[in-house]
């Protein structure tokens, strides 16, 4: 199978691609090799592989000590992959007040939900009782995963539900979250930017280890 992305190590910006092509396979190549799509206004879908790339190591993750007692509460149950439809459109109604809309329409809803079924997207919820206050979705880089979007209904719903998937990731073998791009909830939480060539060193090593992040 011929590749569609280059190799971003040689790319001289953030933006590695434009195509509207959301295939899962096309999806699937593009994670693998560190790239994602982020659609802007006025312009053919751009793919990116930031030239900084904010992660999470876990063993620098920070707990401030307030979101440590609001888990030490346990207001919440956490599950995986119970409603990642769900996940999807309520991060798609976020209101982003930094941002003309947002950038999850109908198209990415319709494709990372492929992704879904095609199992290399996931869902982390936060439940109050029976209902949905919060969670995230993301992607299985092949052993490392990629975080897209989150939401929140009540206080701490996503923060908590994302300590709960280090937790899993954790036990799972992983060593780090990949965030993308830098933003002020991710740097309290401890993410730090690396370059880009030392990303994707640690994105192929991951992946040589073969982790099984979800399932069996």
């Amino acid at each position: 199978m011929t590749a569609i992305f280059p190799d971003p190590r040689y790319a001289s910006s953030d933006v590695v691609a434009l195509g509207e092509d959301l295939r899962v396979s096309t999806l699937r190549e593009a994670y693998r090799k560190g790239i994602f799509p982020w659609p802007h206004d006025e312009l053919p879908l751009p793919w990116f592989s930031p030239r900084q790339r904010t992660v999470i190591f876990f063993d620098e993750l920070h707990v401030g000590r307030t979101l440590r007692k609001a888990a030490n509460r346990a207001p919440y149950t956490f599950t995986i992959d119970r409603d990642f439809r769900a996940v999807i459109a309520a991060c798609a109604a976020v209101d982003r007040p930094d941002q003309d809309g947002t950038w999850i329409g109908s198209s990415i809803i319709a494709a990372y939900t492929r992704l879904y079924d095609a199992g290399d997207a996931h869902s982390i919820e936060a439940w109050a009782g029976g209902t949905l206050v919060g969670g995230l979705y993301g992607v299985d880089a092949g052993g490392v995963f990629t975080g897209e979007s989150m939401f929140h209904l009540r206080e701490d719903a996503s923060k908590l539900a994302l300590l709960f998937l280090v937790e899993h990731l954790r036990a799972r073998g992983g060593t780090f979250l990949d965030c993308q791009v830098m933003t002020p909830h991710m740097e309290a939480l401890g993410a730090r930017e690396i370059p880009r060539g030392r990303f994707l060193d640690l994105l192929a090593e991951t992946q040589a280890r073969g982790l099984t992040l979800f399932g069996a």
